[in-house]
């Protein structure tokens, strides 16, 4: 059958060999004919002037995520321009009711909803929320209770993470719950996630009532450095994890690790002041692009600290 079928494919080329003359006029009719086909198929397939047609694949990403922009703004002025919703509900309360809201119609329409990265995440989404927050610091009352602030920022996240994980492997470890299989490390690397306090809520109101700024500066210390203690411990945890077995010698370089990657990242922040700093003397006569060193500067520090494995907010 097989043979056949070669036959059956040589008899063209063994017939226009033996008639040449015909050969060549059948092919140049047969060739005219495909080529008139093939014209008539490419301008019957031929779009037209590409004029309101709807093509939402080659705008998709941009658009949405200017969209969600968008609506975040426009829920932040609705929630200031309507003051009883917020003596109500709280802003940051009521950004997460709107997200079930949203994530409920998705799932009753049936679409899948978009898993975040964490690379968009820590490159893209965090070191604006840094800046803002460490922008508009209060240098001096934070420099005067840097130490009560550490404190709370990195002895009290560390014991909240170890605490948290070490309680969730005691909880996984009981008989009955079908979770033995759970490690520590892992255990360890969700108490990391979950550690860091966000008082946003308590700091709004705290602006609203006007409190002791002692008190306002010890939160709002706690909250922008314990972020950076969190990332470091979620960093370290990650990589305990992919290691698989954990000695000695790997926890006193985690502590080790611990230390440079925050006093690192404080290093490459500072360089990148002096920086912004010296660059600033020569902008007297061009204050539009000063906005944009600012920016520029602080990314840079950012991503120049996550380049070495530093802390970038820290930086």
């Amino acid at each position: 059958m097989i043979l056949g079928l070669l036959v059956a494919s040589l008899m063209p080329f063994v017939v226009a060999s033996s008639s040449p003359a015909v050969g060549n006029d059948q092919g140049g009719s047969r060739v005219t004919t495909n080529h008139r086909d093939s014209t008539n198929n490419s301008a019957y397939e031929k779009k037209p002037f590409p004029v309101l047609l709807f093509d939402y694949e080659h705008v998709r990403l941009p658009f949405e995520i200017s969209l969600w922009v968008l609506l975040a703004s426009l829920m932040k002025l609705g929630f200031h321009l309507i003051p009883r919703v917020s003596s109500i509900v709280p802003e940051s309360c009521l950004l997460i009711v709107v997200g079930l809201l949203i994530g409920g119609l998705m799932k009753l329409v049936g679409e899948d909803p978009p898993v975040l990265k964490s690379d968009i995440f820590f490159l893209y989404l965090l070191p604006p929320i840094i800046l803002d927050a460490g922008y508009f610091l209060p240098i001096r009352p934070f420099t005067e209770n840097l130490g009560t602030i550490l404190m709370f920022a990195v002895v009290g996240t560390l014991w909240n993470a170890f605490f948290v994980g070490g309680l969730l492997y005691g909880v996984c470890q009981l008989e009955g719950h079908d979770l033995g299989n759970v490690d520590l490390l892992s255990c360890l690397l969700f108490g990391s996630i979950i550690s860091a306090v966000d008082p946003v809520a308590v700091l709004a109101v705290f602006e609203e009532i006007h409190i002791n700024e002692l008190l306002h500066i010890l939160v709002f210390g706690e909250s922008l450095l314990n972020d950076a203690v969190t990332v470091v411990l979620y960093h370290l945890f990650e990589e305990y994890s992919s290691v698989g077995t954990v000695n000695v010698t790997d926890v006193f370089l985690g502590v080790v690790c611990f230390l440079v990657v925050s006093l690192g990242g404080i290093v490459v922040g500072a360089i990148y002041g002096i920086l912004a700093a010296f660059t600033s003397r020569f902008t007297s006569h061009t204050r539009v692009i000063e906005p944009l060193f600012v920016f520029v500067y602080s990314y840079m520090a950012y991503l120049s600290a996550e380049l070495f494995h530093l802390s970038g907010i820290m930086a």
